[in-house]
């Protein structure tokens, strides 16, 4: 029997790529059975924009004014992407600073988080931090289905490619994407050798947690170790290999009151061309 996600919790703000996050969380949404929430999550231009709470009330009064204008962008984007859908869906927004712990904060109770990676042709005023993403996985531990800024796709999750290591990381981002794989036309599993605890007797693995849940993968076993250029080679393989979705750990720790990305997970989310299910 196929499981299901139950709740989605879209990102969205005013930028042209909320649509394609709403239309991927609106396909999902239906094949699962899901409710899908939005949550508009932005930084007020007063608190974004340098020096603005001192530059007087008539510039407060039109930054105010700006925000006004993108909120109102971006509830009619919710609005056009989800027109006619048969789902449960919902609208909020974020009230209290800072907006992404607000956010991480909703995250607890949903099944799955549908972001967008950072655009770096987008500054401060978008009012969406660059880190967003990895601070609401390392605040939330919940999953997130990343879009990339380019070429983002309707659909994803025909061809999906498992990243697998034997760590916590990734066992929760294959958990968290059963459901996705079930349905899948094709699931690839990607693997460089990793030395694992030995055990003796009938031990468990990767392919029989697959197979219990009804999913047939085909192994890609690397040679040699793991490679110090992970993310670009898993990028480029889930190229080849024409995946339509990359599911793989995010590695990452505290670090001074910051958060600090592994050095592929920070490639994967920098360079990335497909969609990828991340849980930390």
């Amino acid at each position: 029997m196929n499981e299901s996600l139950h709740q989605l919790l879209v990102h969205v703000d005013a930028s042209p790529h909320t649509p394609a996050r709403l239309a991927v969380a609106r396909s999902i949404a239906q094949s699962q059975g899901a409710a899908l929430n939005a949550l508009y999550a932005v930084t007020p231009s007063l608190v974004a924009v340098p020096f603005a709470p001192e530059a007087g009330a008539e510039i407060a009064a039109t930054l105010s004014e700006i925000d006004d204008e993108h909120r109102d962008i971006a509830r009619k984007k919710f609005d056009q992407a989800l027109a006619g859908a048969d789902l449960r869906t919902a609208w909020a927004e974020a009230v209290d600073i800072p907006v992404v712990t607000a956010f991480a904060q909703q995250a607890l109770y949903a099944d799955l988080l549908v972001l967008g990676q950072h655009d770096p042709n987008e500054g401060a005023w978008s009012g969406v931090s660059f880190d967003f993403v990895e601070t609401v996985l390392a605040m939330s531990g919940k999953p997130a289905l990343v879009l990339p800024y380019e070429d983002a796709l309707d659909k994803v999750g025909d061809n999906i490619v498992i990243a697998w290591k034997p760590t916590r990381e990734a066992a929760r981002a294959v958990a968290a994407a059963v459901p996705l794989l079930q349905r899948a036309r094709k699931v690839h599993i990607l693997a460089w050798p990793t030395e694992e605890a030995r055990v003796g007797g009938a031990s468990l693995d990767l392919d029989g947690y697959l197979r219990q849940r009804g999913i047939e993968a085909v192994w890609h076993r690397e040679g040699g170790g793991e490679p110090e250029f992970l993310g670009e080679l898993l990028l480029s393989r889930a190229f080849d290999l024409q995946a339509d979705l990359l599911v793989m750990g995010c590695y990452g720790h505290s670090r001074a009151r910051e958060w600090v990305l592994g050095g592929t997970s920070r490639t994967v989310l920098r360079s990335m061309t497909l969609p990828v299910l991340m849980a930390h």
